[in-house]
């Protein structure tokens, strides 16, 4: 049961709000068409109940709203739009990093890849899907997770007759084994052919909640469509026997060969087409429910389970088969699932990683920070006088960041920036991207990517300088654990900014600028504040820190942590350590910030 309840968006300036005071239900086992105009405010209903807008009002999805479901993809399958996936990804990439997100095994995907006829389009990318195709995959993710409910903005928008027929097929399918649909449209012989119940909206305001056998009868006007080559000639024939009978009919040139004749029928329109000669191809009563040709009209032969443009298509659409489970009624009428769910903490990361390698930016991106940084490190062992570590980084002083840390920056800022632009969680947009589970998982990723780039860099460097230089540049170090230590912390730093001001801006390129603003801007303001000698000694810390621990460590690691608190007084690692703690701070305000209902 889906209930909304005094659902209003928040007023414009001088103009009156898009969606102002609307209350409706959809039952479940019911398909609910939200019916109006272009402008009219459905999709910003659908918004304001996913919480994806602020307003006030509330929605309840079987008697919670949105934001007290644990997993909202299991209650509510979404289709706003497009397919918001990244066009490099293969169709099969992107539905099983969606199974990952909704705890659902991965085996998923290709069960619904079946479901929805487009199987064999796999391992293509998602950018070169057609519209029929692409309304196919968003229909597969929304069904992905089995939802209770499915919310559709203007679902057969675009779609071929027969694509049409397939997808409300489908959607009544989902209905009859229990769950609850609602649909928006603007064409008001769809919502009556193809809903159970009209929801009709003017101004954003309730107009009429109907049946849709009662829709029909009392807001569609009975028709008579016709088609002939002699269009205005039978417009005018109609015309005046209609005056000379002196009957109330209304004909409206649709196109150069089609007419609408409303107050008239099937048999009269024909019969006067017959009396004067005149050519009819088509001749169909239409109201409000599936249009009946008087005469059928010869259909193209098409095999079955395949459509004219030569895709794959389900040979019908009937009830939706639920794979490892069934949805049944439970107690109540209310529908469960019986579909094997992959929970526990490890979900974000099996999502995360999902994510990342499913495209080729992560390998594109070593390989760049690799190249780049080899060159760099042979150019300035040539010129001379750059110390050894620097050297393996590849860090010349004019650079605020080595290659491999703007690498691991990059990557940090798509960690988010990628999430807001192709926001692939449908209706967990207004709250996964904020939960802890996902933060901690970006952060864990983006940290061993890091570490890998970093490890990438030093070896392809030392490679690089030993085969063109042989040895002459490099030494064995006499101590590497700090050096190495601060190499680390570096890149984790740089990645763990760009992931963090990612999720703040929800913009990748303000994530990138994050990390660059931390050794232009940060640093040098670190380094001015640490600048001079302390006026009072800090000798003995390590040994104060030990006395302070609750587990005695042993003296040997007095060394490590002078190590670390060394690594920790440089001015990039103090800057670093700030600017996290301030991003994670205000990440974690604008997270409390979006939970609040306006």
């Amino acid at each position: 049961m889906l209930q909304a309840i005094g659902l209003t968006s928040t007023p414009r300036r001088d103009l009156p709000p898009l969606v102002d005071d609307l209350t409706f239900e959809a039952r479940p086992g019911t398909v609910t068409a939200l019916l109006g105009e272009p402008g009219s405010g459905k999709t910003t209903a659908l918004r304001l109940m996913l919480e994806l807008e602020p307003g006030r009002g509330v929605t309840y999805f079987r008697g919670r709203p949105l934001h007290r479901i644990p997993h909202p993809a299991r209650e509510v399958g979404v289709l706003l739009g497009d397919v918001p996936g990244n066009p490099a990804r293969t169709v099969r990439g992107q539905l099983r990093m969606l199974c990952a997100a909704a705890g659902v095994p991965a085996s998923r995907a290709d069960t619904m890849l079946e479901v929805v006829g487009i199987a064999g389009l796999r391992d293509q990318r998602l950018g070169s899907l057609s519209l029929g195709m692409d309304r196919r995959l968003a229909l597969a993710a929304a069904l992905l997770a089995d939802p209770c409910t499915l919310l559709l903005d203007e679902p057969a928008a675009g779609l071929s007759p027969r694509e049409r027929g397939w997808l409300h097929g489908l959607l009544r399918g989902h209905a009859s084994l229990g769950g609850a649909v609602l649909f928006t449209t603007d064409d008001a012989k769809e919502a009556a052919r193809h809903a159970d119940r009209v929801v009709s909206i003017e101004g954003g305001r309730l107009v009429a909640d109907q049946d849709a056998v009662e829709f029909a009868r009392t807001r569609l006007r009975p028709r008579v469509a016709v088609r002939s080559p002699h269009a205005a000639r039978l417009a005018d024939v109609l015309g005046r026997e209609a005056r000379d009978a002196q009957r109330a009919v209304e004909i409206v040139e649709e196109s150069g060969s089609r007419l609408s004749v409303y107050g008239s029928s099937c048999a009269e329109v024909g019969e006067a087409a017959f009396r004067h000669g005149v050519l009819v191809h088509q001749l169909a009563d239409e109201t409000g429910d599936a249009g009946a040709p008087c005469q059928p009209v010869p259909q193209a032969r098409t095999e079955p389970g395949t459509d004219p443009a030569g895709t794959a298509a389900p040979a019908e659409a009937g009830p939706l088969p639920a794979p490892g489970g069934s949805r049944a009624a439970a107690g109540g009428g209310i529908p469960s699932s019986a579909l094997r769910r992959v929970g526990g903490p490890l979900r974000p990361l099996r999502y995360e990683l999902r994510r990342v390698f499913g495209t080729a930016v992560p390998v594109l991106t070593a390989a760049v920070v690799v190249a780049v940084s080899a060159v760099t490190a042979l150019v300035l062992a040539r010129a001379g006088g750059t110390p050894q570590n620097r050297l393996l980084a590849a860090w010349p002083e004019l650079l605020p960041l080595p290659p491999a840390a703007l690498g691991a920056g990059l990557l940090g800022a798509l960690a988010f920036g990628e999430e807001y632009r192709y926001p692939v969680l449908a209706a967990d947009r207004g709250t996964v991207p904020r939960r802890m589970g996902l933060l901690a998982a970006k952060l864990a990723v983006c940290a061993g990517l890091a570490l890998v780039f970093g490890a990438l860099a030093v070896t392809a460097d030392a490679a690089a300088l030993k085969l063109v230089f042989d040895r002459g540049p490099l030494r064995t170090p006499a101590e590497w654990v700090s050096p190495a230590a601060s190499w680390a912390g570096l890149l984790i730093g740089c990645a763990w900014a760009g992931v963090l001001a990612s999720g703040v801006f929800r913009s990748a390129t303000a994530g990138l600028a994050a990390v660059l603003a931390v050794p232009v801007m940060v640093v040098p303001l670190v380094r001015k504040a640490l600048d001079g000698p302390s006026a009072y000694p800090a000798g003995g810390l390590a040994a104060r820190l030990r006395g302070l621990a609750w587990a005695q460590w042993p003296p040997e690691a007095d060394r490590l942590v002078l190590g670390a608190l060394r690594v920790m007084a440089q001015p990039v690692a103090t800057a670093l350590v700030l600017s996290l703690m301030v991003l994670l701070c205000a990440y974690g305000f604008t997270g409390l910030r979006s939970r609040v209902r306006w």
